[in-house]
């Protein structure tokens, strides 16, 4: 008998290791790559809680030591895509009305599965797969989902506990069931933390899933669907479906059960599934859900009145860590004249100080992009600036992909704001600065505000506080996440709801109650303890002192 109305543990926010030279942490996190970087998994997909191998493989390869082969993964097809669709709706009864507590509770032993056992394992295949140095994968793969996870639970109950209010006789209530279908999660090769919780969100609120990680984040996401397993997450709730985006869309958008999209990834591909969906409204059963959080063209302004040196720093730190494969990466900064020279001589001095290399030497900052087509579309960027008049290679601009795909920071300043890589998303170690007058602070807001189509994060500097204020409100458009004298990365669950507007996406904030609402279908519920007998209301019986009219 279920008699509890229970309070689910107050999350905290987990620590972030440090992996320091004699660490225990750091001698076992060594210990667990030296034995996962020779091994060769085979990754199968996952559906019905069965491990579906189609014969159909892709290689997945450590992109710092393309040569080193980590695993093979199967690709799904039409036909284990229509049963993976299957298993999920035959799923969704039993877990859309099992106590959420119970739900809760798996997610909870996720998270203490991440914080203790799995936490080496989860960010020695992010490190070996995405080629992440050892502490952007702690606040990513452990750090960030393990926070998601306990986070998301507290947000579930403080969901569930928003009732109305009640009339004498009356007792109302809202019931917040799940989607009628599944929900689709496409995620990105970027974050871990988000490729366990764009599924897992949905899950947490009663819905069933089909996940779609990327391609070059398969690694991780096949152990990331073992840890579920062991959490106690039954078969059939979330269904992991490596495959094409061509063939996996076509059959998922294709489906009358489809009930939502859960995305991270390009705003091109969100843009054509956005599409999709809208030509196929007619197949569905109901009107989807569609959240995404896509890209970004982050920027840094910096005023008169700042400290140059942080805002160097700024730019070093949100522009390059993880290869500024990040949509939050800072990738265009505007400072005044006057703070240009100690702005560029603190980038230099600290860029010439950081090391380039492979994930398994941790001395390394900066490591490899993720792939050959990366590598190609983001060299071809600094190629095009190098012969460019318009442009000065500040710092960097080298690369090779003779071992891995390498790509040195590379600082471009340009003399036209309008040039082409202040305004495209690169998504890789380039950061473009245009140096502007220091009068001109107000005419550079609205150049800024102008000159792309994202909104996600951005960063103003200034010591200035009224300045401060003002660049708030005249970029009040501009970011989803907006920091005041520190970069535009790094946003913490619980702290900074994550996601922006225009092209950067829906804005449902990632880490938040808000995004969890959105897998939420609410039901009113109005119960009358004595219900009437008779049509008639009072106003209908005769009064003596009416007055004719």
């Amino acid at each position: 008998m279920n008699n509890m109305f229970p309070t689910t543990p107050e999350p905290i926010n987990e620590p972030v290791r440090s992996y320091a030279p004699g660490s225990p942490e750091r001698a076992s996190l060594r210990s667990t790559m030296k034995t996962m970087r020779d091994e060769h998994i085979d990754i199968p997909a996952f559906i019905d809680g069965k491990e579906v191998r189609t014969g159909t493989t892709l290689e997945i390869r450590a992109p710092h030591e393309h040569a080193r082969l980590l695993g093979t993964a199967h690709q799904c097809g039409v036909n284990e895509l229509q049963s993976a669709v299957s298993s999920a709706v035959a799923a969704r009864n039993d877990w859309m009305h099992m106590d959420w507590t119970d739900r809760a509770a798996i997610f909870l032993k996720a998270a203490d599965l991440l914080a203790g056992p799995w936490r080496d394992t989860i960010n020695a295949s992010t490190m070996l797969g995405q080629s992440k140095n050892p502490y952007q994968a702690e606040i990513d793969a452990a750090c960030e989902l393990i926070d998601f996870f306990r986070f998301n639970v507290k947000f579930m109950e403080q969901i569930y506990k928003d009732q109305p209010i009640s009339s004498p006789g009356i007792w109302n209530r809202v019931q917040y069931r799940a989607l009628e279908g599944f929900v689709f999660a496409v995620t990105p090769f970027n974050f871990t933390s988000i490729a366990g919780n764009l599924p897992t969100a949905p899950a947490l609120m009663g819905n069933t899933v089909l996940w779609k990680p990327s391609s070059t984040q398969l690694h991780s996401a096949y152990y990331l669907y073992k840890m579920l397993e062991e959490a106690g997450l039954p078969k059939g709730v979330i269904n992991m479906i490596p495959g094409r985006g061509s063939v996996v869309g076509n059959s998922i958008f294709s489906s009358e059960h489809f009930t939502g999209l859960h995305f991270t990834g390009s705003t091109k591909t969100f843009n054509f599934m956005w599409s999709t969906i809208g030509n196929n409204m007619e197949t569905y059963k109901t009107y989807p859900r569609v959240v995404g959080e896509t890209g970004g063209k982050d920027f840094i302004v910096a005023h008169p009145s700042a400290d140059p040196v942080a805002v160097g720093t700024a730019i070093v730190r949100g522009g390059f860590e993880y290869q500024g494969q990040k949509c939050s990466a800072a990738s265009r900064v505007y400072v005044p004249a006057s703070l240009w020279p100690t702005i560029k001589d603190t980038v230099k001095a600290q860029l010439d100080d950081i090391k380039m290399g492979p994930v398994e030497d941790f001395s390394n900052f900066v490591n490899a992009v993720i792939d050959r087509s990366a590598y190609d579309s983001i060299s071809g960027y600094i190629a095009e600036a190098k012969a460019s008049p318009d442009v000065e290679v500040v710092h960097g601009g080298n690369y090779s992909d003779e071992v891995g795909y390498f790509i040195e920071p590379t600082v471009l300043r340009t003399t036209n704001p309008k040039y082409r890589t202040m305004c495209e998303e690169i998504f890789g170690p380039v950061v473009s600065i245009f140096v502007n007058d220091d009068d001109k602070f107000d005419e550079t807001l609205i150049l800024l505000n102008d000159t792309s189509p994202f909104a996600l994060t951005g960063a103003v500097f200034a010591q200035d506080r009224s300045v401060l204020t003002h660049a708030t409100n005249v970029l009040n458009d501009c970011a989803g996440n907006f920091y005041l004298n520190d970069k535009p990365t790094g946003a913490v669950v619980g702290q900074q709801p994550f996601g922006g507007a225009r092209a950067s996406g829906t804005n449902d904030k990632a880490g938040s109650p808000q995004n969890l609402l959105r897998w939420t279908s609410a039901r009113s519920i109005k119960e009358t303890f004595v219900p009437a007998k008779d049509y008639r209301y009072p106003f209908l019986e005769n009064d003596p002192t009416d007055i004719e009219l």
